[in-house]
């Protein structure tokens, strides 16, 4: 209803479609600002108290809205600025939001419970556009903005309520800049992540432009903000109806498959939308449309849940918000200056095909079916230390050493495998990797790296993965005995 509002007062005040769409960019661009920090806030400090704080900011924007709208002193820009605010603080709470799923049920029910997240935000999303519709009809746009800061009253007290279990943790607490960091270099070097990144940030793309003009469309069929209710609801329910069906889907198709076919879908009926001048027809576009993009974005959230451990979860969870809501904030404002220079039609066809074109990427990013066991494997002997070490201090940088020595007749193996294992070296923590031979010794290999400091070494012990288990189960089969291992610190000048 919130967004219903913006959108309607934004054309309500006369804006052009470039300020229309520049309502989708206040409401998206600041998942891209703030995705990082947010996502290391969300490992690393207690969730609830930041949920609650986000809330109260959330709200507080909201209440001030609706008072510039009662007073009849919004404008254009102010209006993009307080939808900016109400975003960013929503920003800022959504990956830790997203990440206490797994908190609040049993691990075996966490599939039914996002399914059923799913089907409860996409239930909304048909009633509440409609809703709103008939809300401003009857008592003005500010009477949408009232109830949604009436909204906030269930969270707060449900959250303010909770009694979260403290956490207790092994390793030392990471920095919001290290936790920055590991998030980058671990979907670095993750590259079934990568794959899912590149997919998701070309569909929100292009898929951005029926978001970002179906304002403007529905102006042009209907002068009444019922019109553009029903559309957003048509949306909302053919969402709804594509969540229904994404069981069955998935079970005779693999989910590249279902993914493909669901952004291919969209992007013809983002072609036709454009093509469409009546209220009758364009709902039943909107409705494909809407069970097309609940496909593509239900298997891609999914996936990303599934392929993050739990120790960066919140982390990679903001890079992908940051890449989806990023790329959907640029194509809302591409779009949009587009549709100002060239027209909306013209701007929808180019949008269409181009999401119909992204399916060629499975080619060569290719979504997975199946997710590893990514639960904790923590098997490492933690290091002996003969003086004292303060973790809290970064002590550091910390050089570990590997010798190996190898059965000879499996060396190709052994070093297929070792190289292999360099990604997840550098994934959980090590900042420079090597493998070398001894010359004098030829079944004798060393493997070097560097962490950056003690502290981190030690969160590195915590984030090996059962996932990683055959492969060093590999590595060992390789081996005559139990490689020795050494840590040692860089040792400064106490001048």
């Amino acid at each position: 209803m919130q967004n219903v509002g913006a959108a309607w007062l934004m054309v309500s005040l006369g804006a052009g479609p470039m300020y229309v769409a520049l309502t989708q960019t206040a409401s998206s661009l600041p998942f891209f600002l703030l995705a990082l920090p947010a996502g290391a806030a969300g490992d690393i400090v207690d969730r609830r108290k930041l949920i609650l704080f986000t809330e109260v900011w959330m709200v507080g924007v909201a209440i001030a809205l609706v008072l510039l709208t009662i007073a009849g002193l919004i404008t254009p820009w102010l209006l993009l600025a307080l939808t900016f605010a109400i975003s960013a603080g929503d920003a800022f709470e959504t990956p830790t939001w997203r990440a206490v799923l797994p908190e609040l049920v049993p691990k075996d029910e966490l599939a039914e419970a996002s399914a059923l997240n799913g089907i409860e935000f996409n239930l909304a999303r048909a009633v509440g556009p409609a809703l709103a519709g008939l809300l401003i009809s009857a008592a003005g746009v500010a009477a949408a903005f009232v109830a949604n800061v009436l909204s906030f009253v269930g969270v707060i007290l449900v959250v303010a309520r909770w009694k979260r279990p403290v956490q207790k943790r092994n390793a030392p607490t990471e920095t919001l800049t290290g936790a920055t960091a590991a998030a980058i270099r671990y979907i670095r070097h993750s590259p079934a992540i990568l794959a899912l990144m590149i997919r998701t940030g070309t569909g929100m793309f292009f898929a951005s432009a029926l978001f970002a003009l179906l304002p403007t469309i529905a102006r042009g069929v209907s002068n009444s903000a019922i019109g553009y209710g029903l559309l957003l609801g048509c949306f909302g329910a053919g969402a709804v109806l594509g969540a229904f069906v994404m069981q069955p889907l998935r079970a005779r198709w693999s989910t590249e498959a279902v993914v493909s076919a669901g952004v291919a879908i969209l992007g013809v009926a983002i072609v036709t939308t454009g093509a469409l001048h009546r209220l009758t027809t364009l709902g039943p576009v909107i409705l494909i449309g809407g069970s097309a993009w609940i496909l593509f974005i239900s298997l891609v959230n999914a996936l990303i849940q599934n392929l993050a451990p739990d120790w960066i979860r919140a982390r990679v969870l903001s890079v992908f918000i940051l890449v989806s809501q990023g790329s959907m904030a640029l194509g809302s404002a591409a779009w949009g200056a587009l549709a100002q220079r060239a027209g909306v039609r013209t701007a929808l066809m180019w949008a269409g095909c181009g999401a119909i074109g992204t399916t060629v990427l499975a080619l060569f990013a290719k979504l997975p079916d199946a997710t590893a066991d990514l639960s904790p494997w923590n098997h490492w002997r933690m290091p002996v230390v003969a003086q004292e070490v303060t973790p809290e201090l970064e002590q550091g940088p910390v050089l570990v050493t590997a010798e190996y020595v190898i059965v000879r007749e499996r060396k190709t193996e052994f070093l297929e495998a070792i190289h292999l294992y360099e990604r997840v070296r550098r994934r959980d923590g090590a900042s420079r990797w090597g493998i070398f031979h001894d010359t004098e010794f030829g079944d004798h290999y060393l493997e070097t790296f560097l962490v950056s400091s003690w502290a981190e070494h030690l969160r590195q012990h915590d984030r090996q993965t059962q996932a990683d288990r055959k492969l060093e189960e590999r590595i060992r089969s390789c081996l005559v005995r139990d490689p020795e291992v050494r840590h040692l610190i860089y040792a400064f000048s106490e001048e």
